[in-house]
């Protein structure tokens, strides 16, 4: 599929990020053909339904039936969308420990010392 307005390939999620970001300025729940308009109509139905579905299998957004289509709404911003995909490949991987050392390991020292806060404060909040 090309971008027609940049005469390139979208980036893998691209679309996904559009969609969720239509969905954020969204006064309630929309539907597909809302989405569609927002994203500037050139998109076919069915591509917007793909990425609308599969952001539900993600757990980015919800849906409910309103009579034969259904309403969408986000549950995830583009960093909780970046996070869901993260977790997905986490979990899909034997040795959990080794892909953690091995993305630790390769964040820049700005980088860790957020992670390393985040992870202060998580664990001040359990206690």
């Amino acid at each position: 599929m090309r971008d027609q307005k940049r005469g390139r390939r979208r980036g893998q999620g691209e679309l996904e990020v559009q969609v969720l970001a239509a969905l954020r300025e969204a006064p309630e729940p929309v539907g597909t053909g809302w989405v569609r308009e927002r994203l500037g109509g050139t998109l076919a139905h069915t591509t917007v339904i793909t990425i609308l579905t599969r952001l539900l299998a993600k757990g980015a957004v919800t849906r409910e039936k309103a009579g034969r289509a259904f309403l969408w709404t986000p549950t995830a911003d583009e960093s909780g969308l970046a996070a869901l995909r993260m977790r997905r490949v986490l979990d899909g991987e034997s040795d959990r420990e080794a892909v953690l050392a091995s993305f630790v390991t390769g964040l820049s020292p700005q980088d860790e010392q957020v992670l390393r806060g985040l992870l202060g404060r998580a664990r001040e909040a359990e206690e």
